[in-house]
């Protein structure tokens, strides 16, 4: 069987199920454009003179499309193989098929519209797609047609599946992209919860002076004890320094050092300080005393040192990538991706020669070339294991949505963002967020618009 990755797209999640009917096998692909008709025609006396169980028929007609019983069931296996290997409950017999039919349908659409829509695939995108699968199947390119020959598949024919499944990608892309809207309100929304997770994760330096109040105190004690904590507010109040009333009167551990806590994040400090130092500028001083169960405090600040939204570490990286539809294939991307790493740690390939030949992602011309990026740019898996990588490190195999990928950093730097800079992450985020229940309604859509003919299997 040759394996078949996905290909080029942000969302290799949803071309899973167009990648999948591929990956059952040579004969499971998309059937060339022709009319529906014209194919009925001639199948239908080969299904007349079959059972129907076991024959070949046609089960539903997409606009110019036909979805075969063969199809179906091969795709029926392949799911149901994958579900037995990885533990999965799948539903009941009759629901999956309508399951599955339902998915086959969609492809359909999608790979009609994207074929009318005027989206261009360059051959050298088909080129580097048909030397991964060559490679992953472990042949040679001229091997790879020999065993498309054997298997009755012709080189253009098989060229142009995979044209159509490039094709989907980056028209679901484009027209789920289009439909999304970004407001400036929501990014307005977006950036007061990023300054005020910033403000929440200020530093904070904080001198106090305290007043004990044991636990239970009769009224008369409590008396007293407020009335020393009055007396060194009135002192600070006259204008004498602050760590000179905390040295004589505080009855805490940092009197010494004049009540100072020292730079703290915020959450390392309790929660009563926090609040009671939130509306003081630096150097002010709490007007009355907080209590605590521990007895009155009177609080100045210090020092405030709130984190800056404006100021992130950004990483310059590059990555290899290989498409991977399931965990059997991932394993096997994952070892021909650590044996290159191999090569290139030892010096027998260059990163970028080996991005160029076979990454399946849009920076393969600029050497696996990502730019700089600030956090958030990347997927989390990829971003997690940038993180721990020093420079000029190459990760091993990482797995995302996207694949399996290799990664090296090449510089890091911290920098101030421009506002307007940060507002467009914010949008890029946001759309991203919308992406998924987008590209749903989209497909509907196309669904609904489509001609969809169901057909019971010949007698």
């Amino acid at each position: 069987m040759i394996q078949i990755p996905p290909f080029p797209g942000r969302r290799p999640a949803l071309a899973r199920a167009l990648a999948v009917a591929a990956l059952a096998g040579l004969g499971a692909l998309s059937t060339p454009p022709a009319t529906a008709q014209a194919q009925a025609q001639a199948q239908a006396p080969a299904a007349a003179r079959t059972p129907a169980r076991s024959a070949d028929y046609i089960v539903a007609v997409v606009n110019r499309e036909l979805v075969t019983a063969v199809e179906l069931n091969q795709r029926l296996e392949r799911i149901t193989a994958d579900a037995r290997r990885d533990g999965t409950r799948l539903p009941d017999a009759a629901t999956l098929r309508q399951q599955v039919l339902d998915a086959l349908i969609d492809e359909r659409v999608q790979v009609t519209y994207a074929r009318e829509s005027g989206q261009r695939v360059d051959d050298s995108d088909i080129d580097r797609a048909i030397a991964n699968i060559a490679a992953q199947n472990q042949l040679t390119v001229p091997q790879l047609r020999e065993r498309l020959r054997a298997d009755g598949m012709d080189l253009p024919r098989f060229r142009n599946n995979l044209r159509d499944q490039i094709q989907v990608e980056r028209v679901r892309e484009r027209e789920v992209n289009q439909r999304i809207r970004i407001t400036d309100a929501d990014i307005d929304r977006a950036l007061d919860e990023r300054l005020a997770q910033a403000a929440g994760g200020a530093q904070l330096n904080v001198a106090q002076i305290l007043v004990t109040v044991p636990e239970g105190a009769a009224a008369d004690v409590v008396a007293q004890r407020e009335q020393r904590a009055a007396q060194a507010l009135a002192r600070l109040r006259a204008g004498e320094d602050f760590s000179k009333v905390a040295r004589e009167l505080s009855e805490d551990a940092n009197r010494e050092a004049g009540g100072e806590l020292g730079l703290r994040p915020s959450d390392r400090l309790p929660d009563l300080f926090v609040s009671a130092v939130k509306p003081l500028a630096v150097g002010e001083i709490t007007p009355q005393p907080v209590r605590s169960a521990a007895g009155l405090h009177i609080l100045k600040l210090l020092d405030r040192q709130a984190e800056d939204p404006y100021r992130v570490t950004q990483t310059h990286a590059r990555h290899i990538l290989l498409r991977a539809t399931d965990a059997t294939q991932a394993q096997q991307v994952g070892r021909r991706l650590e044996a290159l790493r191999t090569q290139i740690e030892r010096g027998q390939r260059k990163f970028e020669d080996v991005a160029r030949e076979i990454s399946e992602d849009a920076s393969a011309s600029a050497g696996g070339d990502l730019g700089w990026a600030s956090p958030g740019g990347f997927v989390p898996e990829f971003e997690e294991a940038m993180a721990r990588l020093p420079i000029n490190g190459i990760s091993a195999p990482v797995g995302s949505r996207f694949g399996v990928h290799l990664i090296q950093v090449l510089e890091r730097r911290t920098v101030k963002v421009e506002p307007k800079e940060v507002r467009e992450q914010l949008r890029a985020r946001l759309r991203e967020g919308k992406f998924e229940s987008t590209y749903i309604e989209w497909a509907k859509e196309l669904r609904l618009r489509a001609y969809v003919e169901l057909r019971e299997p010949p007698v």
